[in-house]
């Protein structure tokens, strides 16, 4: 729409042919529980204007426009409540190209404002645009479907302090329990968001959101899809890191999911069941050289803002390295084997004078650990049939008590 110039009455004719007649709420939520995920954020409005739900505040929702006029949110709401997964929002803040009062600034004054229908960019009231609809609707988010988890806003753009803050105090005000993402500017945020990259350092309170392939909506054109091994090794990358990984699935035009994300999600969902418990509840190994401050929320928008990108932006590695991480809960260290190259390896972090080891178990596996603890490294060997699928293998190490 953006690039396209395309007027939002032309735009809005796509609400005519939106039949999502494979939608099935239950199937989504289940292939999410089983791929090991704990919540999922579905996107309520996206920068278009659009509302994917029944929204009494503009009738340019999925109700009201389209031949299906069903709320996907209401089932949502009851799948997750079955599945024990919280329901999340996403909700475009700062872009609304089809509300005659939204200025934006990035990259340039307008640069990602509707001006071919609403070209006078200095008579936008930025505040009617949230007293009117981003309030209004948010109210609805958080009165309709039940315990809301995250409200995921993206691209603040020109939203001021005393809006961020007004919004922040809207949303406790009716679910105080309920996360709000750094995006809604102005270093009010409760985490900080990561997108399409993945962090070197650990850092606190922070989610990594990226793609399975290239684009975030789903688009038949696009065949980069990433293995589940990549995947995995970006969860355990996120997670050792002290982040949680929000995975994105772009459905298609009739509700349904893309095979590969299916076939992906129930990969990872295998592993998982295996070694999910050297994940879930786990902090960063306070062993690890690489901790480093956190850095403050306010640092983290301005940065994202200077990173703010469109569409295709993936810029995590596909590179499929030999190395390792780790993880700890309580006492117990989890150390994770990635796609190792050799028999054995050497962990030079775990040597005897850094940690007393009292045993070493491999998850999903009751063999013996064959491993001896020198002054210079832990040496393990690894396992003679090797995952081909995702061949990453984790370690249980339970140390000896003082």
């Amino acid at each position: 729409m953006l690039y396209e110039r395309i007027p939002v009455k032309t735009y809005a004719k796509i609400a005519d042919q939106f039949n999502p007649t494979g939608f099935d709420a239950d199937r989504w939520v289940q292939m999410a529980h089983d791929a090991g995920m704990k919540y999922i954020v579905i996107t309520a409005k996206h920068h278009d204007g659009f509302s994917m739900y029944n929204s009494a505040v503009s009738d340019y929702n999925i109700v009201k426009r389209t031949p299906w006029a069903k709320d996907p949110m209401l089932a949502l709401a009851v799948a997750c409540k079955k599945y024990g997964l919280k329901l999340c929002f996403y909700y475009s803040l700062g872009r609304d190209w089809e509300n005659p009062d939204v200025p934006t600034n990035w990259p340039t004054k307008a640069g990602r404002s509707n001006t071919w229908d609403y070209p006078n960019e200095d008579a936008k009231d930025l505040n009617k645009y949230v007293e009117n609809k981003v309030k209004p609707q948010l109210r609805e988010l958080l009165t309709q479907y039940g315990p809301i988890g995250i409200i995921w806003f993206d691209t603040p753009e020109l939203i001021t302090k005393k809006q961020s803050q007004e919004i922040r105090d809207l949303i406790h005000s009716i679910q105080p329990q309920c996360i709000i993402n750094s995006r809604i500017g102005n270093g009010l945020g409760d985490y900080a968001v990561v997108e399409q990259t993945l962090v070197s350092t650990a850092r606190k309170n922070w989610e990594a959101c990226i793609t399975m392939s290239e684009n975030w909506g789903y688009n038949r054109h696009d065949h980069k899809w990433k293995s589940p091994e990549l995947l995995v090794r970006n969860l355990i990358e996120v997670v050792s890191k002290g982040g949680n990984l929000l995975l994105n699935v772009g459905p298609k035009g009739d509700g349904s999911w893309p095979v590969e994300s299916q076939e992906n999600l129930h990969a990872i969902g295998a592993w998982m069941k295996i070694n999910g418990e050297a994940l879930y509840g786990s902090s960063v190994w306070a062993g690890n050289k690489e901790v480093a401050a956190t850095q403050t929320e306010q640092k983290e928008s301005e940065k994202e803002k200077a990173g703010m990108k469109d569409a295709v932006n993936d810029a995590t590695s596909k590179e499929i390295v030999a190395d390792y991480r780790f993880t700890q809960k309580g006492n117990v260290v989890y150390l994770f084997v990635r796609n190792p190259a050799t028999a054995r390896v050497d962990i030079p972090e775990l040597a005897k004078n850094k940690l007393a080891i009292r045993s070493i178990s491999l998850l999903g596996n009751t063999s013996k650990v064959t491993w001896t603890q020198g002054k210079e490294a832990l040496t393990l060997t690894l396992p003679t049939v090797k995952d081909q699928r995702i061949p990453i293998y984790v370690y249980k190490i339970q140390p000896k008590h003082n």
